[in-house]
């Protein structure tokens, strides 16, 4: 980070360096589900401020009345169980985890996967906006047109390896050359 070398042996470390990771399986390792959207939202905040520094309750309800409005995240209330909402509505609550924290990085792997068409298009117009903002964002996709949407640059993976890395004018043709031929444009 910033033109250092820094180790990240636990979560907390890279929180501390500005990351913030939105994983694959939101179910699995995004969400917990019986705590309530405000408690899902604020949760990598609490971790990063320590158990013993608790957030005041005004001070929650503020930043997860803040991103819910922001993302338009549809829940009855922030304080509804994060498991009733949508998939789309799950991932939003996570991204607002994370935006909370105000990281310089964000990892967002698989973001739009299995989520309305809808909710799809906003969380790749937020990606954009987000990196007009000069936050580095790492976009991890299966899908080549959700990634020629929302990158501007693009390493190509094949069989967990990089077998090329393009930027300039993403085409699918080139995508599609990188994954077959190991084509590398750098």
């Amino acid at each position: 980070m910033d033109g250092k070398d820094d180790k990240v042996a636990q979560p907390i470390d890279a929180m501390n360096l500005g990351m913030g990771l939105l994983p694959d399986d939101r179910k699995a390792e995004g969400i917990i589900g019986d705590l309530s959207v405000r408690e899902n939202i604020i949760l990598a905040l609490q971790a990063k401020r320590g158990m013993f520094r608790q957030l005041p309750r005004a001070k929650q309800e503020e930043i997860a009345d803040r991103y819910i409005d922001l993302l338009q995240i549809k829940t009855a209330s922030r304080e509804t169980p994060i498991k009733q909402l949508s998939g789309g509505n799950q991932q939003k609550a996570i991204l607002a985890r994370w935006l909370a924290t105000d990281p310089d990085f964000l990892i967002l792997d698989e973001p739009t996967r299995g989520i309305d068409v809808g909710t799809k298009t906003e969380i790749q117009k937020l990606i954009v906006k987000l990196a007009g903002e000069d936050k580095s964002i790492l976009f991890i996709s299966s899908e080549i047109e959700e990634m020629l949407r929302t990158c501007n640059r693009m390493a190509v993976l094949r069989d967990g390896a990089k077998v090329g890395e393009l930027d300039g004018e993403l085409t699918q043709e080139r995508v599609m050359a990188a994954i077959a031929g190991g084509t590398n444009d750098e």
